[in-house]
């Protein structure tokens, strides 16, 4: 049977009024219009519901049946849909948020502050991981969305760039390189590099990036770690290529960035589950860190 929710409110309505044009006036129908709604009603049922008179309708025995059930079920249906709308209008709640480590400590804080401003019935959670592991929780739905840097093999999710982030060299300011300009890629040749290792999003982009513009150099460590990296170079150990991103505002105190050019950028994404909508309130938390991401370096 194919009988709609519209015909089980007309005829609840004819029911209780007893005449099609008051029935009608009640739920914003014309008498026609509840005439036709009964007629459909019936046919699907087989059963006839009313008999009509010159002026009223009486409910037939199967009407009277239908009549007593449906006030009850119509009523609980009324309930479950304004629980459910509530869900979408819920200001109070926790979000779970996995995030690699230079976007945990150079990207986050500032989403956590915004949102904790925006919408302070929200709680952010935030899992801070090595990227496939950002990824791995997406996908088991141990988190409600991640915060990854271009990420491969995305078929299963759900991807919107947020904003791009450059790629900087970093030195001791007497470093031969830390001369105010920016500096050519292919000049890094020689010179010991100190990287993060390939549990970040950010390794498979660096060295695609070395091997492209021309940079022959030795990679004397491999650190899971951006600070461990700053202390590496600090103690004259080498330099590095790091993203913008994982140098504080103020700078480091003892180390230069300087540009590069040709100019590589890294992309920040948001991710989600590509067949799992995401819940009204981690929605709201995506859109507060699409927007702080916006604000923070060059938008996407």
């Amino acid at each position: 049977m194919n009988i709609t929710l519209r015909q089980l409110r007309v005829f609840r309505a004819v029911a209780l009024e007893g005449n099609f044009s008051r029935a009608g006036d009640s739920i914003g129908l014309t008498q026609p219009a509840v005439s036709r709604a009964i007629l459909e009603l019936e046919t699907q049922l087989g059963v006839r519901l009313l008999d009509r008179t010159t002026r009223d309708v009486v409910l037939t025995d199967a009407g009277h049946a239908l009549a007593l059930r449906l006030e009850r079920v119509l009523d609980e249906l009324d309930q479950t849909l304004q629980d459910v709308g509530g869900l979408a209008r819920a200001r109070r709640g926790k979000v779970r948020v996995a995030s690699s480590p230079t976007l945990s400590a150079n990207l986050m804080p500032s989403c956590i502050a915004a949102c904790a401003e925006r919408e302070p019935g929200i709680q952010l959670v935030l899992l801070d991981r090595i990227q496939q592991d950002v990824l791995g929780s997406v996908r088991s739905g141990e988190v409600d969305f991640g915060v990854v840097i271009e990420p491969v093999g995305t078929d299963d999710l759900n991807v919107e760039l947020i904003m791009k982030d450059l790629f900087v060299l970093v030195t001791r300011p007497g470093h031969p390189l830390a001369h105010g300009h920016a500096v050519k890629w292919s000049a890094l040749t020689g010179y010991p590099l100190v990287l993060l290792d390939h549990a970040s999003g950010s390794r498979r982009l660096i060295d695609t990036a070395l091997i492209h513009h021309g940079a022959h150099c030795e990679i004397v460590q491999e650190l899971g770690h951006p600070t461990t990296v700053f202390r590496m170079i600090e103690a004259g150990i080498g330099i590095s290529v790091m993203p913008a991103l994982a140098m504080p505002p103020e700078g480091i105190p003892g180390l230069v960035a300087c540009s590069l050019t040709p100019v590589v950028q890294r992309d920040i994404v948001l991710v989600h589950r590509r067949n799992r909508t995401p819940s009204p309130l981690a929605q709201r938390v995506w859109e507060i860190i699409r927007d702080v991401a916006g604000a923070r370096l060059t938008p996407p």
